[in-house]
């Protein structure tokens, strides 16, 4: 099984720690995040951290599990699908916030997923959409916050 591996970033105005909250905060996640109908975190927990599951559903109606495996405020938070499309076989995701100059953060999203077959034979396809998405849900991010912060 070919896993499959990529990268999109973007600079916002804003420090990394605002940046950070603003994406791990689920109340208004749909804010921002375009991709998703539906984002909560489970179990009873109110604020995402090292353990939290959570459970998010595209707008293509493709729902999955995921469980924080790290949550390193304000610098790096990463998820592992538990329970996701049966197309998964795996599913990775971390977003990186790096401090580049007062009050600017560089956003990195790191994606990394398998296939099962036969949806294998449409890696190419699948891993162009998702990379196509990311760099919309970046964009999305970046003009929700910005814009955010010229109203204040």
């Amino acid at each position: 099984m070919e896993t499959v591996k990529f990268a999109e970033s973007i600079i916002i105005n804003g420090s990394s720690e605002h940046v950070f909250d603003f994406t791990q905060d689920y109340n208004r996640r749909l804010e921002w995040d375009t991709f998703l109908k539906t984002a909560k975190l489970l179990n009873g927990a109110v604020v995402p951290d090292k353990g939290v599951a959570a459970y998010c559903v595209a707008k293509n109606g493709l729902g999955m599990v995921t469980e924080y495996i790290t949550y390193n405020r304000p610098k790096v938070t990463a998820i592992k699908m538990t329970e996701g499309p049966f197309m998964f076989k795996s599913f990775l995701g971390s977003w990186t916030f790096k401090k580049v100059a007062v009050d600017k953060t560089e956003v990195i999203f790191l994606y990394s997923f398998s296939l099962r077959f036969p949806f294998s034979m449409l890696t190419k396809c699948i891993g162009h959409n998702l990379r196509t998405n990311v760099k919309k849900r970046l964009v999305d991010l970046k003009m929700n916050i910005e814009n955010e912060s010229m109203k204040a």
